[in-house]
Parts: structure tokens; sequence; C-alpha cells
């Protein structure tokens, strides 16, 4: 029996350990069964070259749980070790000193497992002692067992075994005895032992008969030792590939297509990418990409490793130049991770190219379901942009693609205005904004569906991107002055007439603020028309997925309500209003007038004056006219919201345009109903 300490310059190796990797403590299980598959593949490979003449054909790497023992054990039949193998490879950390490694790792712990031979030792995370078994398959190896109980202190004996490999058996600790649960260990071999090479056996396979499952006697082996991704495309069918999409998300919706990756030059990389269909909350289609190496999985959040955009998509990356074990920011500074993000984001955007070039018909009936993914990597990456300006498509509200230079020769003869500006006009909701489309319409115009969830952001984008061109809903105003031919034509009514006009139309609402605009429109277009500010309106809308643009979500709604003077009853209300309130409106509008005309004429008087200079009885006069116009303005204005309100069809036409935007609501819903009833009858 041998007996000895473990190669490091300090007793306190193990609980620092401990304290470094017990956030990732179920990772022990990954770093034993890759340590036993590797094992198993060096002793194939020997085999194969005729080094080792045992039947290698049925290899598997076994894992069992013994809850009475408390012990978890590994087993192999790879290439095993001599007790100078242990010596060499268990005995001596790989590295100078455990000083040197804990100056030099103490800021990152993510670093330690991988990078200095130290995966094996994860195994006392989680054991309070941990035995090797092992013979090596040199011929006339000596058996051995070596045990260590978490000091530097460990032994190595001389037993008898008579199959080549390796047995490591953990003695599981108390506060670690959740891992001898068997749904459990499972779960962790699902989770990072899926698509090891080797085939990992646990347990046997149930079946239920009589009322109860029974154990049929057969290995139950829980990974698929040749995933899809390490087979060449040529030997996969369209079904392998959807069939192996059903093994990785097994209640996942169908996907659009794949891209299959095989590189081995200037970096290695495999692996299949799943386009999904992405709904517009893209937040819960995240972490669905898993990276391996070399079959053993390494994480669902490649965030750092593909940029954000690709997070979207589903699938597999396999690559060995991606360290096993490092830290997030050791990924997001990698070279080969940032060449390998690089190649990932050029296949997809080439990949799309393809099916679009290919079959641009299957392409358009999958756009909706593609159009935020690319949406998404247009606005992350200008690179990316660049490719997708040959595919990326805009939709009309005939449900007809266009690329964008499609598009833009399309609309460029008639949707320039008199400034030589292209507009190019947009709905976000086809059904609530119908009215305004089909304007649009009877003028010769096209109207875009721009409805996702990056939509504002993306109008953006491309107002940059396109020369002297501008973005506009089909709502931001009449559609007259969204795309200006000449200047609109004067209202026939007299400025007094659209002042007043503007007063009686003022309406409140909680939620909204609303700016009345007097414009002479055709008499065939409605009496009232609801509009919104295209600025305001995309502010908010960008606010509300930019917390930085809180201030401009916190404002209410701006509309305009803009007042058709061409319009027949609005002329009848002008008439009648005139007719109620012309001597007193006259009078009003005569006193109004004769102290503007004073106040200007003092002001006239004083012009240049600095303040001291100026008499006070002239200061004390400017204030008296200012109180008399505003008091004379405001019983004006009293005069005409009285007597609007006693006009039910002002406010009954101010209803009708709400109603037409699906902008009234609750109460005054009801009051529209009960006051439509009253006109009708």
């Amino acid at each position: 029996m041998q007996t000895g300490k473990i190669g490091v310059t300090t007793e306190n190796i193990f609980p620092i350990i401990k304290k470094f990797l017990y956030s990732d403590q179920e990772i022990f299980l990954r770093e034993l069964v890759s340590n036993a598959v590797d094992a198993t593949q060096k002793l194939k490979t020997l085999a194969k070259l005729g080094s080792y003449t045992g039947d290698m054909s049925n290899a598997t790497v076994q894992i069992s749980v013994n809850k009475e023992a408390k012990t978890i054990t590994i087993s192999d039949q790879g290439i095993g070790m001599t007790a100078e193998e242990i010596e060499k490879y268990i005995n001596q950390i790989a590295f100078s000193g455990a000083e040197e490694f804990l100056d030099k790792y103490k800021d990152n712990v993510d670093a330690i497992i991988g990078h200095f031979g130290l995966g094996f030792y994860s195994s006392f995370m989680v054991a309070q002692k941990v035995e090797i078994i092992t013979k090596s398959y040199q011929d006339g190896a000596q058996a051995v067992k070596w045990e260590c109980d978490g000091s530097p202190d460990y032994s190595i004996t001389e037993i008898t075994k008579d199959a080549v490999g390796t047995d490591i058996v953990l003695h599981i600790a108390e506060d670690s005895e959740e891992y001898l649960d068997e749904n459990k260990i499972e779960t962790l071999l699902s989770k990072y032992c899926k698509f090891l090479p080797i085939p990992i056996v646990f347990g046997k396979i149930k079946e239920w008969k009589n009322g109860a499952y029974h154990d049929t006697g057969k290995d139950k082996i829980i990974n698929n030792p040749t995933p899809a991704w390490t087979k060449k495309p040529v030997d996969l069918t369209d079904e392998d590939y959807a069939k192996f999409y059903r093994e990785l998300y097994p209640m996942a919706e169908e996907p659009l297509f794949n891209i299959h990756l095989n590189v081995d030059y200037p970096f290695n990389l495999t692996g299949i990418l799943y386009f999904p269909k992405i709904r517009n909350n893209f937040e819960v289609q995240k972490n669905k990409i898993q990276l391996y190496c070399n079959q053993v999985f390494v994480t669902d959040s490649v965030e750092g490793i593909v940029p954000d955009y690709l997070t979207l998509l589903h699938g597999v990356l396999d690559s060995p130049d991606i360290p096993l074990n490092v830290s997030r920011s050791y990924l997001q500074s990698d070279q080969n991770v940032k060449k390998i993000s690089n190649h990932i984001t050029k296949k997809v955007a080439d990949r799309l190219y393809d099916i679009f070039k290919s079959n641009r018909e299957d392409f358009e009936k999958k756009w909706d379901d593609l159009k935020l993914f690319i949406t998404y990597g247009m606005l992350s990456d200008e690179k990316f942009y660049e490719r997708s300006e040959k595919f990326a498509l805009l939709k009309n509200t005939d449900s007809k693609y266009f690329t964008f230079e499609e598009y833009k020769t399309l609309i460029k003869d008639i949707q320039t205005d008199k400034n030589g500006t292209l507009v190019y006009l947009y709905t976000t909701d086809p059904q609530a904004q119908y009215s305004y489309i089909q304007k649009a319409k009877n003028k010769g115009y096209d109207v875009l569906v721009l409805d996702g969830h990056l939509d504002a952001h993306l109008i953006g984008q491309l107002e940059q991107k396109f020369e002297k061109t501008h973005f506009a809903r089909v709502d931001s105003d009449i559609i007259e002055k969204i795309i200006l031919k000449e200047d609109l034509e004067q209202s026939h009514l007299s400025a007094n007439d659209l002042q007043d006009l503007s007063v009686l139309f003022e309406t409140e609402n909680q939620s909204a603020q609303f700016s009345v605009q007097c414009e002479k429109l055709s008499s065939a277009e409605m009496p009232i028309v609801v509009t919104q500010s295209e600025f305001m309106r995309r502010m908010k809308d960008m606010a509300a997925m930019n917390p930085g643009m809180s201030f401009y979500s916190q404002l209410p709604d701006s509309y305009n309500l803009i007042v058709n003077t061409a319009h027949p009853i609005i002329e009848k209300i002008n008439d009648d209003k005139n007719a109620a309130l012309y001597e007193k409106l006259q009078d009003l509008t005569s006193k109004i007038t004769a102290a503007q005309e004073e106040k200007t004429a003092l002001d006239k008087q004083n012009e240049g004056k600095k303040d001291e200079e100026i008499p006070s009885a002239d200061k004390e006069k400017t204030t008296d006219l200012q109180k008399t116009i505003s008091g004379l303005e405001n019983e004006k204005r009293t005069a005409l919201k009285d007597y609007a309100k006693s006009q039910a069809v002002v406010k009954q036409l101010i209803d009708l345009a709400l109603i037409s935007n699906n902008m009234l609501k609750g109460e005054d819903l009801e009051k529209f109903v009960h006051r439509s009833v009253e006109l009708i009858k």
C-alpha cells in the first residue's frame, strides 16, 4: 500500500475548490462521465489500430446509485490507469503550485475546471470520500484502488479487478444527499450527457404491466451517441432534421427550416440551427440554442457566443475551440468565439438568401414568422442588415410582398411629395385604420403593414438608410397633407368663424389630448376626422420597449381633431352658431379687437425702450388691457361652449369620429347610443 499527499503546496485546495465551484455543483457528473467517455474512446482508437485486442463494440459508460451505501459509481470500459498514471494524472495537479493557482484565478472562478486537469476533483464538491478502482489495458497491468477523503492525503492499494477500465465511486457527503435521488441523476445525465458519443447506461428499461412498472432487464441508454449534427448533411433527410428537432424540443411547434453548420477551418464548428416560428414576445424564444464541446453539454445561455438576435434560433452548436469551462467575459473577448459568431451570422444570412432565391413563394409564406428575427438582426448588426437587404420583405395591405428595391420602384412615381420626398404609407392595424387605408387607396397610393414588435425601430432605421424618405402612418394626418402634392386650398370661412369652430369642437378625454384644426377638405369627406401625430406616437411606441425613453411613455396620447369646413353639416353648424350668437359674438369680438389695437399701439410706442424707461402708467395700462382681452376672450369662449352643449349634433359628430377609431368606450359610448336614439326620433 502506498500513501502520500496530493502534489499541491497548500492543504487548502479542496475547500477552495468547493467554495469556488459551489454554484455549479452539479457539473461534477458531467466532468466524471466525460472523463469516462474519453477513456473509452481512447481504448476504441487503440483497438482500431490493433494495439488492443479486446472487444470494444459494445462498450458503455454505466452510472449507478446506491442509496443505502450513499454512493454514486461511474464505470467505464476504457483505457484504465496504472499506479504510475494515477500518480501523474491524479496526484500531481497540473499547475506549478497552489499559491500561484489561487492568486491567478481567485477572481475568475469559472476558469478553474478544465484548464488545470481539475475535472476529476469536482467530485469533491459532493463527496466526502472518492475511490478510483482501475485497471490499465496494458498487458500484465496491476489493478489498483486510489482513495482520498478530501484532504491532500491519499492511498493506493493493489487489488484484483478482472475487467479493463475504471470505476469512480463517490461517497456522497451529508449536504449533497439530494444526488442520491435517481430522478435527479437522470435529469442531470439528460441535461449534460444527452449526446455523448459513447452509450450511457443508467438503470433498466421499465414497462407498464398489470398496473405497475416492471424492469425488463434491458439496459436503459439515456443518450443518443450519434446525434444529427455529427453526421454529414448529405446523409440526412428532411425527416431526420425534423426528428432531431423533436428530440431537442419535444413540445415545440415544427420549425420553418434549418441550417447545418460544418466547418473545419480556420476553426472547428458543427451544429444545426433551426428557425422557429417566432411570435411577437421574442423573450420567451431565447436560450434555446444548446452549446456543446465535443458532444458534452456546456450551456444553453449562448449570449456572448452568438449575437443576441441569433439567440432567437433553436438548435445545437458544437465546437472544441470553445473551452468547456470559461467565464462569460472570456467568451466575449476570445478571438475564436468572435470568428465563430461572425461565421454563424454569415451562414444564417446566406441560407436565408438561398431559400429566397430558390423558392420565393415558400419564403413569402414563411415571412410573417421570420420577420421578427430578421428585423431584430437588421437593427442589431450592420453586416446582417447589408446581407438582408437582398431578401428582407415589405408586405402591403393586399398581402403582396416586395423587396426594398421592388417597393421603391412601385411607389416612387405616385408617392413622392412636392418637395421630392418619397413617402411610405403604413398601417399598424389594418382593421382599426381601415377608413384611412381606403382614403389612401382612393388616391392610388399603396399602404404597408408594419405591425411587428420592432417595426417602430425598423422605420427609424429605414428612414436613415433610404435617401430622402419618410414613413407615415395612414392616420397621422389627412392624406392630402401626408403626401402634400400642392398647397391646400384655404377655407372660405372667416378667421373668426374658424376660431369659433375650434372652440365648439373642443373635447375632453382623460387618457388623450385633442387639438382641434380646421381644414377645407372635400365635401365628400367626413365632417370630423381624427389623426395622431406621427412623431409623438412613434416616440411612445419606441418608449414602450426602451426604459431610457420612459418620459415619452408617461405623456398622454396626442390626437388632432380635423374639422372639415367644406362639409355641409359643418357649414350648417357654423351658420346656426352665427344666427344664435351673432349679436353677442359681434359685440365681444369688437371689444376684443379694440382692446388689442390699443395694446398694440401702446406696445409700439414703448418699443425699444428698457424696462425702467417705460412709464409706470403705460405698464399698468398694458396689464389692464391684457386682463380685459383675456376676460373678453373667456366670455366669448364660455358663450361658445354653452352653445355647443345645447347642440347635440356637435357632440355626436365628435363621438362618430372617435368611435370610427375605436376610441369611444364605457360611459361615453353609452351616452352616444342614447343620444343617437334621441336624434333619430
